[in-house]
């Protein structure tokens, strides 16, 4: 896997994002760890950042010289940019300014446990994925 996702291993709309991705995902592009496990702290310290569990991150180039983390909306749209998926489209929404995304992003993390859920305990991926979990 050459880039991995970050993201609150107890949300509802976090999981059916990831399960999103890996359903389109079959070549095995993204990795996948919570934001709750030790892998998740280790690389946002090196990037500088704090968990946040309202955040979604990719690390793209996971383990690379050229690794660089991305944020939020911007984290989502790398995402949908590389995967198979007909809503790639809504990657042209990348030309508006980040603050403008994340404010649309903000809004939707405030409510996503009220319209999504939330989990006791991180789900734990299914055996054809569990590879893909690195922090499991």
């Amino acid at each position: 896997m050459k880039h991995l996702i970050l993201y609150d291993g107890v949300c509802g709309l976090c999981d059916r994002s990831v399960q999103f991705v890996l359903r389109r995902d079959p070549d095995g592009v993204f990795g996948f760890a919570t934001l709750q496990g030790e892998l998740a702290r280790t690389i946002l310290d090196r990037h500088g950042e704090s968990v946040e569990l309202t955040t979604l991150f990719a690390v793209v180039d996971h383990g690379t010289d050229d690794e660089r983390l991305l944020r939020r909306s911007r984290a989502v749209l790398f995402a949908l940019k590389n995967v198979r998926t007909r809503w790639r489209f809504l990657t042209v929404f990348g030309v508006l300014p980040t603050p403008l995304l994340d404010l649309g992003y903000r809004l939707v993390a405030k409510v996503r446990y009220r319209l999504f859920g939330r989990y006791d305990t991180c789900p734990v991926p299914s055996a054809e994925h569990r590879a893909r979990f690195v922090d499991q």
